[in-house]
């Protein structure tokens, strides 16, 4: 009898609920009319993507009191409210989820209130009868079980009429992967523009004032060679050690840009000459990914757009890793799958990076030391609609997994 009364007052806890709900719909009515009426005389318009947001808010609601009775989350899909009053205006009218919800408005404020005064008159029979029958006879409960089936009922039309048509739900994606890679698109500028920078400051601050520094002396060479050629010879030397220099900067800069590496070795041996020269005991476990397969056939690469990627992510992770993570040892992973390219970057150090977020200027890996880099791989994963997740509780260890798409 005591199992039989908490289940019917859990199931009358829901129905309760569903019953205020009825009642906030009903002042919602109002507004509704208010709405309408505003919208129509144009002066109101801005209160119709409001109003319209606040009806989603109940109906998300439901979908939570529903999903958390019976287990089963029940999906939404809802085009995005954004951009000026007009285009605000535009996707609330023409969101077919907005007109579900507003079916399950009226309907659930029948239903709603009905299946709660249907509960308290099970109730007033079912103390008695039960009390009875299950209480001193010790039989099955035979009326309050019905509370469970009222609040199935009310769940499984809740569902019914709040599940959004195929149609809208895939409108809702289209907009939400639009809204996705306009993102993705901005962050890929971002990088594209930092990364000019960096290669005009490395081209500026390197090269360049070298090249400066190797035309000077040249130029003095020249002056000084017929009236002392032990002067001149001098600037000479001083000159080509300059442009040695100078050439060893344009280096730098182009395997900023595509490391060389990658197009004569590969995507494996450019990382492998990276663990080597990481200053950290690196395992590298690449197998499958290039050379040949299983049956002796030759792997195909991955497009050069991917391995840079993949090669500039590890390399920033072994970075941060030797940096930041105190830790000796790092483990790099290449898991060639149908469709995409997977690395995962982990070091056995103190943990503690944080997980980077749309704001520059935050935690690197392995040690959580401030700056950008987690969101420079982030970006450059996103830039190829790839995804990157990282781990790195406090005590460690730090993982960094990413999966970007590849054609193989």
């Amino acid at each position: 009898m005591r199992e039989t009364v908490h289940q019917a007052g859990r199931a009358t806890a829901q129905l309760m609920k569903g019953a205020a709900l009825a009642l906030v719909s009903y002042l919602y009515i109002a507004l509704l009319l208010f709405t309408a009426v505003a919208t129509a005389i144009v002066v109101g318009a801005g209160v119709l993507p409001e109003t319209v947001l606040l009806l989603r808010r109940m109906a998300g609601f439901k979908r939570r009191q529903v999903g958390a009775w019976s287990g089963k989350p029940v999906p939404e899909a809802y085009a995005p409210l954004t951009g000026e009053l007009f285009e605000r205006v535009r996707a609330a009218t023409r969101d077919p989820s907005t007109y579900r919800d507003l079916r399950w408005l009226f309907a659930h404020f029948g239903y709603g209130l009905v299946l709660a005064y249907v509960s308290l008159i099970v109730w007033s029979v079912g103390l008695f009868v039960d009390g009875v029958w299950c209480g001193l006879l010790k039989r099955p409960a035979v009326v309050l079980p019905l509370l469970s089936r009222l609040a199935d009922l009310d769940a499984s039309w809740s569902t019914a009429l709040l599940t959004p048509s195929p149609e809208a739900r895939r409108s809702a994606e289209l907009a939400e992967r639009v809204e996705e890679l306009t993102v993705t698109r901005a962050g890929a500028v971002a990088a594209h523009g930092a990364e000019l920078r960096r290669i005009e400051r490395d081209l500026h601050d390197g090269a360049q004032a070298r090249l400066v520094a190797l035309s000077m002396r040249v130029g003095l060479a020249k002056r000084a060679y017929d009236k002392d050629p032990d002067a001149a010879r001098k600037l000479l030397d001083d000159a080509q050690n300059q442009a040695e220099e100078a050439l060893t900067e344009l280096r730098h800069v182009v395997r900023g840009i595509h490391p060389p590496i990658l197009t004569d070795r590969g995507l494996v041996g450019a990382v492998r000459a990276l663990a080597a020269s990481s200053g950290l005991d690196v395992a590298v476990d690449a197998d499958g990914v290039e050379g040949r397969g299983v049956e002796g056939e030759d792997l195909p690469r991955a497009p050069a757009a991917v391995e840079a990627a993949a090669y500039f992510v590890i390399a920033e992770a072994l970075t941060n890793a030797a940096k930041h993570s105190g830790s000796q040892r790092a483990r790099v992973e290449l898991i060639r799958t149908a469709g995409r390219l997977r690395i995962v970057v982990r070091d056995e150090g103190h943990g503690g990076a944080e997980t980077p977020a749309a704001a520059p200027g935050e935690g690197m890996g392995g040690g959580g030391m401030g700056g950008s880099g987690l969101l420079g791989m982030r970006r450059r994963a996103a830039a190829l609609d790839g995804t990157m997740e990282v781990s790195s509780p406090v005590g460690g260890p730090t993982v960094i997994e990413v999966e970007l798409p590849c054609a193989w």
